[in-house]
């Protein structure tokens, strides 16, 4: 068969791994016109067909119609362009009606049990690829709530369709530029609608533009808010450009009285005017205003209270980074007498839960901003055994004078720098607790760590993004005392 790129096709997805990425076998040309056919329900599958392309964004059983957006060395790379037959395992309905055009969500036709199967299954056979030894797999531990459950949300301001109405929302599925209005999200609380709503109609009623990233002008950004799950703090943060618009502080204070007026279940302790003029699609704050009340929420997690500002690091499901903590604090075991190395520690989070079975807690972290808010969360719930360290962890594990017992691992998505690895490894600690928001980062550390003196022990996942395909893990590794390698 002629596999040429820019030429459609149909196939069927015979697998998928982490993240998301589909084999499709390839078994028919669109049409040699590379026009639409009127029956893509009929197609007939031709099973003697050998040649595969990988499709992002697909399940296991789709039949689907795919172009082929790149072909290199051999393999083969396809666009998503329709879902032909559905899944057998999307055996569920539909709860939000921005479903297929918002980004997000991609699980969202799955039950909820499928869901944590196709994790389970994913991390599994990732590891499996790397690890041939026996060891204790737990599963995946499922998300308390699997609606309602994000305490974070990043809106973006923008349209759906060049030149259409104003949006406020996430990014529309494969687009870059195009933005869904989401006023009935499910993964969070309906607050978060009630004030999306409000934000988006202000501003429509006022016609008021959006920043345009191509043309690099208009004004309004992002709508953040967090939300605090167990204390029901709101912090609402507008990000704008620093471009004045007419009018603009009696704009915002329209704005700031119009929200505190909200009918909400929970309360806005704080409301943000937040410059961002990075020609970049980030959101950062080149100046923050403090237009009513305070620049951070109050959050608990196990008994523990802790202070979050717009941009600090927090894990987004509360209630599902209770059971992730509880399953890290498990395998860290008793060790009242013992020294914890915290290392990518964050705001500290880990770090205090921890302190309550260590005799200390080393934190070391290249945010200063988040090292700064983990002293102050210490102090608020009076732990006085943990030493929080701003810098890179390769540099300030050669200053650290103490030698840990223990060493805790919850690195950003890429994983560990090499570097850094050879010098956790090197300290022969008994045990390494490694947790990873990234199965495909975490094997390839994991490669490194147990040809070179460990063992693993236990594997525990656990959900923390119902909905989507990303997934937390747990890693337990043991010392067997064999001397390590260097690492190449």
């Amino acid at each position: 068969m002629l596999i040429k790129k820019g030429l459609k096709y149909y196939g069927v997805v015979e697998k998928v791994t982490f993240p998301n990425k589909g084999k499709v076998r390839i078994y028919s040309l669109a049409d040699e016109n590379n026009e639409e056919l009127n029956n893509d329900k009929n197609v007939e599958i031709k099973e003697e067909n050998d040649e595969f392309a990988t499709v992002k964004g697909v399940l296991s059983g789709q039949k689907i119609k795919f172009v082929i957006s790149k072909k290199r060395n051999g393999k083969v790379e396809g666009r998503l362009l329709e879902v032909i037959e559905d899944s057998e395992l999307e055996n569920d309905e539909v709860i939000c009606d921005a479903f297929g055009r918002c980004g997000g969500c991609t699980y969202q036709k799955i039950s909820y049990e499928n869901q944590l199967k196709i994790k389970e299954n994913m991390v599994h056979e990732l590891i499996g690829n790397v690890y041939k030894k026996d060891y204790e797999f737990e599963g995946i531990i499922k998300s308390p709530i699997d609606k309602e459950y994000r305490n974070k949300m990043e809106f973006s301001f923008g349209d759906e369709t060049k030149g259409g109405e104003l949006s406020l929302g996430m990014h529309k599925k494969n687009s870059f530029y195009d933005i869904v209005t989401t006023r009935n999200c499910k993964i969070v609380h309906n607050d978060y609608n009630v004030i999306l709503g409000y934000v988006l109609d202000f501003f429509s009623e006022r016609k008021i533009d959006f920043y345009h990233k191509m043309r690099k002008e208009g004004y309004l950004r992002s709508l953040i808010i967090r939300r605090g799950i167990k204390t029901g703090e709101i912090l609402v943060g507008l990000v704008t450009t620093s471009k004045s618009i007419s009018d603009e502080e009696n704009v915002i204070n329209e704005l700031s009285e119009g929200l505190k007026k909200l009918d909400l279940e929970g309360n806005i302790v704080g409301f943000l005017h937040i410059y961002n003029d990075s020609v970049a699609d980030v959101v950062k704050s080149d100046e923050t205003k403090v237009i009513f009340g305070r620049d951070y929420i109050y959050e608990e997690i196990l008994n523990l209270k802790f202070k979050i500002s717009t941009f600090s690091f927090f894990q987004t499901n509360s209630l599902g980074a209770e059971k992730l903590y509880e399953k890290a604090r498990e395998y860290v075991g008793d060790t009242k007498d013992k020294i914890v190395f915290d290392l990518y520690s964050g705001t500290g989070t880990i770090g205090q839960i921890l302190s309550t079975v260590a005799k200390k807690v080393v934190g070391i972290e290249i945010v200063e901003e988040a090292v700064e808010a983990a002293e102050v969360n210490a102090k608020l719930n009076n732990i006085n055994n943990c030493e929080f360290i701003a810098g890179d962890v390769l540099k300030k594990l050669d200053e650290v004078e103490e030698k840990p017992d223990i060493i805790v691992l919850d690195p950003p998505r890429d994983g560990v720098h090499p570097k850094a690895l050879k010098k956790i490894v090197d300290y022969g600690v008994d045990t390494i607790v490694y947790i990873s928001c990234k199965p495909t980062s975490l094997v390839r550390d994991l490669e490194y760590i147990t040809e070179n003196g460990y063992e693993i022990k236990k594997v525990a996942c656990v959900d923390m993004y119902p909905y989507n395909y990303h997934v937390e893990t747990v890693c337990l590794l043991s010392k067997n005392f064999s001397k390590p390698k260097d690492y190449v």
